[in-house]
């Protein structure tokens, strides 16, 4: 160092130059704190016990081998049905965001945020943000749910991307609600009576307006269950507009949960804006009800169904239904043919029309029966198909080629029943369950009353048991009976002992039939 020249000593950098910190590193401290509070959310034991729930419960639904009408999905219901589960995901989501939002307040941790460069309303950012994961992971399960449906060789009709994306949405939308809560609240054990309070706060007001659609669909999650599916153009659901205002909505109460942490920003305000607009157009779009173009659809499709159905022609038989189940024809077709097989006289020969049939004029929560066809030949069948719909479509086939057409055959009460119910159960793989599956009450002994698609038919002790001693018969032998004495056995006067006779059914012997009348339907 040369003579003359001094140095200033190295000073420290002050605290303002060490905590400025960049755009990107405030970024990335908001990502790196959001991850951090997700592995925190994981181990809550309510959180992690309700995800295990949800996606075993998912896995067990899809992997359990059940078989039945689950085989034969109609997507339109499946979208929909994806949606219940998530919530209980949400509600332990709701609880545990809450708390963690809480930690600090505590454990008397919060005067030690005064010295940190984080500000409040990033750090409540990035408490909303820990959900992100969870919301991914319903995705995933929401998509595996839908798309192992989709890939089933018996699925019908189409999903709604906009239905698919309620599940994900609710969790998300309780996550932010837990922070939100947090910052208006800051109580530790507020979170569980809120959701017990809310709960009952939507059953007083959905009361107190008697169910209002506008009402109903301020809810997450509107299921509109009871009634069988519907062809897709009828199910007039808005699920675009209340995924619209499920997004809103969420943004909405989290641009509020920063603002109360502090949070003045030009961007926030105007996010806000466009979240508050966003909910505003989604309530406007999902309140109005069913337009009049579909309720005048919904009618037309359960009054006049031929008007919108194509046909389609297998055997000597006409099968016609709403376009999205045109595959569902060749199933109906084989069961069809096989009880015409084993029938005699001019039904083994007739030219049916089978014809699907809804009444979709209550809606998707409606459970209307379908009216009996007074229309000789024409056989109903439903949009429901596999578990008890098969025994139950057999039931109603063979009544019409007994009783000639459905009104007919629910108002016979005699032994015509027996050879009904012969015919639709023997060409069953297992005769003796399909018997069990139509009757109402589950058994195979007794009276009972006997399901098809519109309505069915009763049948009497005597007749069960005439019809169980057939059906432990090999069909072969019993068949060519039923052909020769087909004039007979279809006669309302012939007595279901007499028909015991003619179809080799011992009489006198242990469980025989005691009655000798025509008409007797007594229980």
């Amino acid at each position: 160092m040369s003579a003359g020249t001094h140095t200033l000593p190295r000073t420290a950098p002050t605290a303002r130059e060490r905590v400025t910190p960049g755009p990107r590193s405030r970024a990335a401290a908001v990502v790196a704190l959001a991850r951090f509070e997700a592995r925190e959310l994981l181990l809550q034991i309510p959180v992690l016990l309700f995800l295990a729930v949800y996606v075993g419960y998912t896995a067990w639904t899809l992997f359990s081998g059940r078989e039945g009408m689950d085989e034969f999905p109609a997507l339109q219901d499946v979208d929909r049905s994806t949606q219940s589960a998530p919530m209980l995901l949400a509600i332990a989501l709701f609880v545990g965001v809450n708390r963690a939002v809480l930690r600090s307040r505590r454990q008397s941790t919060d005067r030690h945020f005064d010295v940190l460069v984080m500000e409040p309303w990033r750090r409540t950012l990035a408490h909303a943000l820990s959900v992100l994961p969870f919301v991914a992971i319903t995705a995933l399960v929401v998509g595996f749910e839908f798309t192992w449906a989709a890939l089933k060789p018996g699925a019908v009709g189409h999903g709604s991307p906009a239905e698919l994306a309620v599940g994900p949405l609710v969790v998300l939308l309780a996550g932010v609600l837990g922070v939100l809560l947090a910052r208006l609240i800051p109580v530790g054990f507020v979170a569980p009576p809120f959701v017990i309070g809310a709960y009952a706060v939507t059953i007083l007001v959905s009361a107190s307006t008697q169910g209002a659609h506008w009402v109903t669909w301020l809810g997450p999650v509107v299921s509109d269950t009871g009634a069988d599916p519907f062809p897709s153009d009828l199910v007039g659901r808005p699920a675009a507009w209340h995924a619209l205002y499920l997004i809103g909505l969420t943004a909405l109460l989290l641009c509020l949960a920063v603002l109360l942490s502090g949070g003045r920003t030009r961007l926030l305000a105007a996010v806000a804006v466009v979240a508050a607009v966003a909910t505003g157009v989604g309530v406007a779009g999902q309140s109005p009800g069913d337009s009049a173009a579909l309720v005048a659809a919904r009618a037309k499709a359960s009054v006049t169904p031929q008007k919108v159905q194509v046909c389609v022609e297998h055997g000597r038989s006409t099968y016609c239904v709403f376009p999205e189940w045109a595959g569902r024809t060749a199933d109906w077709a084989d069961i069809v043919d096989r009880i015409q097989s084993r029938a005699g006289g001019s039904a083994g020969g007739e030219r049916l029309t089978v014809r699907q049939r809804i009444d979709a004029r209550y809606g998707l929560q409606g459970d209307a029966a379908i009216d009996s066809s007074g229309t000789p030949g024409t056989v109903t069948a439903g949009t429901r198909w596999g578990g008890n719909r098969v025994p139950e479509f057999a039931v109603g086939v063979a009544s019409v080629l007994v009783a000639g057409d459905e009104k007919s055959a629910g108002e016979r009460c005699d032994a015509r029943v027996v050879t009904t119910m012969w015919l639709a159960l023997s060409t069953q793989p297992d005769p003796m369950q399909s018997l069990r599956d139509v009757r109402l009450d589950d058994t195979t002994e007794g009276s009972a009353y006997v399901l098809s698609p519109t309505g069915g038919v009763s049948m009497t002790a005597q007749q069960t048991t005439v019809v169980r001693e057939l059906l432990a018969k090999s069909h072969y032998s019993v068949a060519a009976k039923v052909k020769a004495h087909w004039t007979e056995l279809t006669a309302p006067k012939t007595s279901t002992k007499r028909v015991a006779e003619l179809l080799g059914v011992p009489v006198g012997g242990k469980g025989t039939p005691a009655d000798s009348g025509s008409g007797s339907c007594e229980r």
